[in-house]
């Protein structure tokens, strides 16, 4: 193939093939192929997915077969095996066959051609991409029902869709109103969520994958079916105070069921773009167009069409692929689906993806390659017409990597738009288009991946890896900008639509899908599930109690005496601490990315931590009582009643379990804290020995400038001094270190003590869900 001219002297042609036509125009080459981003599009199954090009010669038009399998003709000429073939006016094209194959006849360009709009283009950007309504029904007299149940006046098949979802009513004065019926997942006027709204002319009522317009005395209906384009402008994110440039003015056009990988070096702003993308971390300045329709304007109603499967697992890999998809599809479709269709709605993802041999199997016994396709399976849910992953070969074999990307392409030619960002550079042959990022965030090629190495001058994708580092006076992002590829696959491509780039709006976050209570039950459900297939957990639950008991027993004895009374007691404290805390200090930093994707689709996080109080409590507290009950059944106490009038055994078994929950709570407070899960034992013996050291059983702290006001924030200190109180300890033992006030023989001593553990276990759970809401989603702190 010889040296490619792009001179603009060739004269405009006129391609007509399979009933389109399009004028080509000096300046950029055209692609043929069964590839849907091809600028001349033939579906014959013979043909190749990249089959050939159409350049500008210097005098003439250029016809180059890009090496596909059955061969180009033109005109009867064999274009791979005589070299290109020039071509003009009165050229016949031939694909795949010279005989029967798909034709493309060239001719002259008319002076002024015109190009039929549909008619539904008068608001592209209300609907999207210049897209004809999926049906046309006239405007109700009264009252138009739109729901998923058959009884509705409107049914929208849709799982997202509450079965009564919403209501178009005509006004007493005319026009309309859009009116929500309580619905899960939402009704939206121009994007935006309503419970009740005037509708005019024009605008667009959002329901689940459908969108409705009001045009003269007709609805419009516009159905997702998954095929939409993503165009990307002038998108630029900066940090510390503007000195530093994450994303650099990056702009590129994504086309319908297209497979766009992005690379680049460490630190190019990969993950940056795909936050701004997905509407998770927008960016500063730029617009993101999701078929035309502003994404971040729209972000309410447009995320539930937007999967995004992180690097790491975002199933508790514990269950069974089943029972994980399951309670995954509990919390993202409306509450009122039946279980019949959220199983039906598993089985589909589970066969589409090829894991019914695997349905029943522990997530964690699958391959790398494996658990990718449960996550994918997982988004593909609600069956979002956008799909991003972030590194999804992370980790994996080439032949695991390899058949991650054939699954990506297999999911973009089944009607979606698909975008991976990946290091792996060993299978982007199975991408329709690549964009390469340079250092800075700026675009250093965007386009086809078989014309990226050519273009940067390197054999090997390593060799261009560490140019990108070591070639810092290259200037990657003008150079693509002035070559012809920059006008091909971006500027011409993107000229169709370009609205004016505009400053990225504030997201507000979108509400959740189900109400607190079933999104708690489901949540419950699921943890209690978890928890019972962890034989790490179920092990340390059932053996400490018995153990910290055992020990509490042999240090008592048959009796309390000065020599046993207070190491008992301390036994009793440090069991109660390691129970409580040892249960729950890996619970929320083992869960992160799966309560951040959780949170981003509209989980609630309030009941995200109540789902972990309320089952943690329980064990809690079982455990809790296991553990007075072994160490101090049978024990003489001294004391006829405890502080606050009830029986000895019974107010020391309250304190257990209140010291226990509130020792929980500090547990989940470190594990909120931290970022990896491996730092929480350490911070669990140091947190243990703070209780012993500060709980008043060794030093005198009543008194002691600074370590007897830390001392209020041990619950240790006030669950001892509850526990002292109950047995009259300085009765049992006088002395100095017994005399302190909250070790009283008193109703109104044990009271404060025990309304301290309350107070503190409280102030966890607040801290908690403050330090949850750190870790989400941006569009999602409010």
């Amino acid at each position: 193939m010889g040296r490619r001219s792009y001179a603009p002297f060739p004269p405009e042609l006129l391609v007509e093939s399979e009933g389109d036509s399009q004028v080509m125009k000096p300046g950029r080459s055209y692609t043929i192929g069964r590839d849907p981003l091809s600028d001349i599009v033939c579906t014959d199954p013979r043909v190749s997915w990249q089959h050939a090009v159409l350049r500008p010669g210097e005098h003439s038009w250029v016809l180059e077969d890009t090496g596909s399998t059955n061969g180009t003709y033109a005109d009867g000429q064999r274009a791979r095996l005589v070299g290109p073939v020039s071509v003009g006016p009165g050229s016949v094209l031939r694909f795949a066959n010279p005989d029967d194959g798909p034709q493309a006849r060239l001719s002259g360009a008319p002076s002024q051609p015109e190009r039929a709009v549909p008619a539904s283009a008068e608001t592209p950007s209300a609907t999207g991409a210049f897209r004809q309504p999926t049906a046309v029904r006239p405007l109700p007299v009264r009252t138009l029902r739109i729901g998923r149940a058959l009884g509705n006046d409107l049914v929208v098949d849709d799982l997202v869709v509450s079965r009564a979802h919403a209501e178009l009513r005509t006004l007493p004065g005319g026009g309309y109103e859009i009116v929500d019926m309580g619905s899960h997942n939402g009704t939206y006027l121009n994007g935006q969520r309503i419970q009740r709204s005037q509708v005019r002319p024009g605008d667009i009522i959002g329901v689940g994958h459908s969108a409705f317009r009001l045009v003269g005395d007709e609805l419009q209906e516009f159905v997702d079916t998954g095929e939409v384009s993503l165009t990307v402008q002038e998108l630029t994110v900066a940090v510390d105070g503007g000195r530093r440039t994450l994303l650099d003015h990056v702009s590129f056009p994504v086309g319908e069921k297209c497979l766009l990988a992005v690379v680049g070096p460490s630190g190019a702003g990969k993950s940056t773009l795909l936050g701004a993308l997905t509407g998770l971390r927008p960016a500063d300045h730029g617009t993101v167009l999701y078929d035309g329709r502003d994404l971040y304007r729209n972000y309410a109603e447009l995320r539930q069409r937007i999967g995004l499967v992180p690097q790491e697992d975002i199933l508790h890999t514990q269950l069974s692929v089943r029972r994980a998809l399951e309670y995954a599809a509990e919390l993202r479709f409306p509450g009122d689906t039946g279980k019949a269709e959220r199983l039906a709605r598993v089985t589909e993802v589970v066969a589409d993806l090829g894991l019914r041999a695997r349905v029943d199997q522990p997530i964690s016994s699958l391959s790398g390659g494996q658990r990718k396709r449960v996550s994918v399976a997982l988004e593909l849910l609600t069956k979002p017409s956008l799909l991003f992953l972030d590194e999804p070969t992370s980790g994996l074999d080439p032949g695991m990597d390899r058949s991650v990307m054939h699954m990506l392409r297999a999911l973009a030619d089944d009607g979606r738009t698909v975008i991976v960002v990946t290091h792996s550079v060993l299978s982007l042959d199975a991408c329709d288009r690549l964009l390469v990022l340079a250092p800075g965030g700026r675009i250093a090629y965007y386009g086809p991946p078989r014309e990226a190495l050519p273009f940067f001058g390197f054999a090997q994708w390593p060799e261009a890896f560490e140019a990108f580092e070591s070639d810092t006076r290259r200037d990657w992002a003008a150079q693509y900008r002035a070559s012809p590829l920059c006008r091909v696959y971006i500027t011409d491509a993107m000229e169709v639509r370009r609205p004016a780039a505009s400053p990225a709006r504030a997201i507000a976050a979108p509400r959740k899908p189900q109400s607190w209570a079933s999104q708690l039950r489901t949540l419950v459900r699921r943890y209690t599930a978890v928890l019972s297939v962890d034989r790490t957990f179920l092990v340390i639950m059932v053996v400490l109690p018995f153990v910290m008991g055992t020990m509490a027993r042999a240090l008592a004895g048959g009796r309390l005496t000065p020599t046993t009374a207070m190491n008992a007691l301390l036994i009793l404290c440090v069991g109660g601490v390691l129970t409580g805390a040892a249960n729950a200090v890996r619970e929320l930093v083992k869960e992160r990315v799966i309560y951040q994707r959780e949170r981003a689709v509209g989980l609630s996080r309030s009941a995200y931590l109540f789902s972990k109080i309320v089952v943690l409590g329980a064990v809690t507290v079982v455990q809790a009582v296991v553990l007075t009950m072994v160490g101090l059944v049978g024990v003489t106490l001294g004391v006829k009643g405890g502080a606050a009038g009830l029986p000895p055994l019974a107010e020391l078994t309250v304190t257990v379990a209140l010291l226990s929950f509130t020792a929980m709570m500090f547990g989940l407070l470190i594990s909120a804290l931290v970022r990896r899960e491996e730092v929480t034992m350490p911070l669990l013996v140091m947190v243990t020995i703070v209780q012993v050291v500060f709980c008043g059983a060794l030093l005198t702290l009543h008194g002691v400038p600074g370590l007897d006001q830390f001392s209020w924030l041990v619950p240790a200190r006030w669950a001892l001094g509850a526990m002292a109180g109950t047995v009259d300890l300085h009765r049992i033992v006088p002395g100095a270190l017994t005399a302190d006030p909250l070790f009283r023989h008193s109703p109104g001593t044990w009271v404060l003590d025990v309304i301290m553990l309350v107070v503190l276990s409280a102030a966890a759970g607040f801290v908690v869900r403050a330090l949850l809401r750190g870790h989400e989603p941006a569009t999602m702190r409010g």
